[in-house]
């Protein structure tokens, strides 16, 4: 079983749901405050970089649901720049584990990166960000979609 170091908005229910299928599959979590963590430009890009900007953002924060922030027109600076001072826009949950990150959190994804052991339930269930997908942002060498840009139906990211 894998120790993920998981990032989460405290009080997300979708956060809590996914914390506890990570659990129920037998897998260890450092869980960490996304709003409360001191990133870094640097951190940040270690998680968002491979995905194309539009997925760097969660689609309920009050910003960009109120129209102040248009993700599909924002260049990757200004897109850090605003995570770094309003850490709430962040995607989340961010989660790593022996240096492969996640932005995100796609059922299948999570479960062909670190093992779900079984456990079932909806993207919709396990959602922060209602039902917009986007791919997960896993990344490391070598992975088929590591830089990002793919389209497909929820779920089948490989």
């Amino acid at each position: 079983m894998a120790h993920i170091t998981f990032y989460e908005k405290p009080g997300c229910g979708g956060n809590a749901k996914q914390k506890a299928l990570l659990l129920s599959a037998g897998h260890t979590l450092d869980v960490k405050n996304l709003l409360a963590e001191p990133w870094t430009r640097e951190s940040l890009l270690a998680f968002l970089a491979p995905l194309p900007v539009p997925h760097w953002f969660n689609r309920s924060a009050p910003m960009i649901k109120d129209g102040r922030i248009e993700p599909d027109s924002i260049d990757a600076e200004s897109a850090i720049a605003l995570m770094l001072e309003h850490p709430i826009l962040i995607r989340r949950p961010l989660m790593e584990s022996a240096g492969v990150r996640h932005v995100g959190f796609v059922l299948e994804a999570v479960d062909a990166w670190v093992g779900l052991a079984g456990q079932h339930a909806s993207e919709e269930e396990l959602g922060c960000q209602g039902n917009q997908h986007q791919c997960s942002g896993h990344h490391h060498e070598g992975h088929p979609h590591a830089d990002g840009d793919h389209e497909h139906p929820p779920g089948t990211c490989r």
